[in-house]
């Protein structure tokens, strides 16, 4: 089945080039961040493309995008597959959107071949995968997953300031065309093909990435309270500086997390000091640590030793130290039926694959959640993401999109 039609590589080319415009930067990256004006071109950009072809184009209240291909028996559940299509600040033109955009390319080759599917195909573009404008990310999937909109989320802010509902809505306004569903309609499965975001295919000079599951991440903010006062005049044993105490505390933390366990990650990615003035010591601190690992219990102990280690050193110091989760997704893992499917969509395209864990998360750990799931990962120049100068080589963009096709077939195969 898979030997009757291939992907259009050159039209696939295009339409990355194509949507790199849209909040294309001068550095060759791109700036489309959720729910933003950039990001309803891109969704628009997208529907006109799809209305073009004669399929339909839906969209539910978190403005997940739908485009649909009927099936011979359409009132089945869909196979879905996608990525997203908003970026961060300075982001690259392949993450989100070569998943998207060969997703897309995987649909109009099956139309140009004539290729009838048991049940409807559908590709997603989900919404503020990334999380850089609203927090926090895949907000789209996890909406999906619920089955409806957090509550907490109606008086959420983005770091621009503005209202994340009223955005929302203004996206939703500016694709009248698109017919509206409910959040969390039964789906069949779902593929996402993604760049890797890491080094090692690069390196191994492996074309795929077979993904069978992602690590978990749990994110804390640390506060640090001390006393401010004067940097001349306060001896050190007059200071109660929160400082002090963060140092104390990270330093080893550093020295053991991921030394100690190669599969662990500890990143301090945020970093407050209040007041923050040249010449005084600081009234207080706050961080945030990103915590990830495969396994839930390794978690449990990462957060507990930096807890124990905020608490110790804020005593040491004469400071008070409290640490709250803020973020938690546990590790998932995929389909084994879709893996299955993939191995043998590669084995038909003669690639040879590897077998990986996701260290980022992405929006199919959500929908893995509800539906079958599983993703493909190909390489991007020095592993470098989230970076205006990402890069994925043509050749790696075309045949993650005949993986994808050749994938989505076995899948429907599978389910026949």
């Amino acid at each position: 089945m898979t030997s009757r039609t291939t992907v259009d590589g050159k039209r696939l080319l295009k339409r990355l080039d194509d949507f790199a415009k849209i909040g294309g930067t001068p550095a060759g990256g791109v700036n489309r961040q959720a729910l933003s004006v950039e990001d309803r071109g891109s969704r628009r950009l997208l529907a006109e493309l799809a209305l073009a072809r004669g399929f339909r184009v839906f969209q539910d209240p978190m403005a997940n995008l739908f485009i649909r291909r009927e099936g011979l028996f359409p009132q089945r559940p869909p196979f879905v597959i996608g990525s997203h299509l908003d970026s961060q600040p300075t982001g690259g033109r392949f993450d989100g959107a070569l998943g998207t955009l060969a997703a897309f390319e995987v649909m109009e080759s099956l139309e140009d071949a004539g290729i009838e599917t048991d049940f409807p195909l559908e590709v997603v573009a989900w919404t503020n995968e990334e999380g850089s404008r609203f927090a926090p990310g895949t907000m789209g999937s996890m909406a999906f997953a619920a089955g409806a909109i957090p509550e907490a989320w109606s008086d959420l802010r983005g770091r621009d300031g503005a209202l994340f509902v009223d955005e929302l809505e203004a996206t939703l306004k500016a694709l009248p065309e698109a017919e509206m569903r409910p959040l969390g309609f039964p789906i069949t499965g779902y593929l996402e093909l993604h760049i890797e975001q890491g080094p090692s295919l690069e390196r191994e000079n492996i074309p795929v990435g077979i993904v069978y599951g992602i690590q978990g991440t749990r994110w804390l903010e640390v506060r640090i309270d001390g006393q401010a006062a004067h940097a001349g005049t306060t001896a050190l044993e007059f200071r109660r500086d929160p400082m002090a105490a963060a140092v104390t505390a990270l330093e080893p933390l550093y020295r053991s997390a991921m030394p100690g366990d190669p599969r662990a990650r500890f990143t301090v990615g945020r970093f407050a000091v209040e007041p923050g003035s040249v010449n005084s010591i600081p009234g207080s601190v706050t961080f945030t640590v990103d915590l990830r690992h495969p396994e839930t219990n390794a978690i449990d102990d990462l957060e507990e030793r930096v807890r124990q280690a905020c608490d110790n050193a804020s005593k040491a110091n004469g400071c008070q130290s409290t640490t709250r989760q803020i973020f938690d997704m546990p590790p998932a893992l995929f389909s084994d039926d879709l893996l299955t499917c993939l191995d043998r969509a590669a084995a038909s395209l003669g690639l040879k694959t590897k077998r990986m864990l996701s260290g980022a998360f992405h929006d199919a750990l959500f929908v893995s959640r509800v539906a079958p799931a599983a993703m493909i990962f190909v390489p991007c120049r020095d592993g470098l993401s989230h970076n205006e100068a990402e890069y994925v080589e043509p050749a790696h963009s075309i045949e993650g999109a005949r993986m994808l096709l050749a994938a989505t077939l076995e899948a429907f195969a599978a389910s026949a």
